[in-house]
């Protein structure tokens, strides 16, 4: 039974334990991501999620109360200077798991970490969700044609003038080649 075992230990003693989880906290305020083992992650998680909510406040108690377990200048000005104005509005899940495979040498479950409003790649991919999900309304066959057959009228006398600096440009760069030769 694992009663009272709230915390995982991670096979360290308490001070290598902080030591440890809070260099990983200022890794990732500093870089965004960082890949580590999924138990480390998950301990992670659990020990700076606390600091970015602390982070919203931004007081001189709120300030050393996260110094203290950062104990890096550099990592608590990015957290309260960067990313939590970022995050004001989000309740809570600053991060994110994703598992990566197994490492090569002893094949440890490898997981990537990384906050949450950061992430680029994701960010672009539910802006374009978004953007799907206002424009698909759906209108009466009627009202659809109508504004489809005004364009048409209009688009001969738009595309001619846009016609010629297309062919200007296809021929500056022509012009450059041999100059770069």
């Amino acid at each position: 039974m694992r009663h009272n075992k709230a915390i995982n230990h991670l096979g360290r003693q308490s001070g290598h334990r902080k030591a440890m989880l809070s260099n990983m906290a200022c890794s990732l305020i500093l870089n965004k991501r960082i890949e580590t083992t999924v138990a480390k992650a998950k301990a992670l998680r659990t020990y700076v999620e606390p600091l970015i909510t602390k982070s919203k406040d931004d007081s001189t108690h709120s300030r050393r109360v996260v110094f203290s377990y950062l104990k890096q200048k550099e990592a608590v000005t990015e957290l309260f200077r960067v990313i939590a104005p970022k995050i004001s509005d989000r309740p809570g899940g600053y991060t994110r798991i994703l598992k990566t495979g197994f490492r090569q040498g002893d094949g440890a479950d490898m997981a990537l970490i990384e906050l949450v409003d950061f992430n680029e790649a994701a960010l672009a991919s539910t802006a374009k969700k978004e953007t799907k999900k206002a424009s698909t309304r759906r209108a009466g066959r009627k009202a659809a044609a109508k504004p489809a057959e005004a364009p048409k009228a209009e688009a001969p006398k738009a595309e001619a003038p846009a016609a010629e600096p297309a062919a200007e440009a296809q021929a500056e760069p022509a012009a450059e080649a041999p100059a770069a030769e």
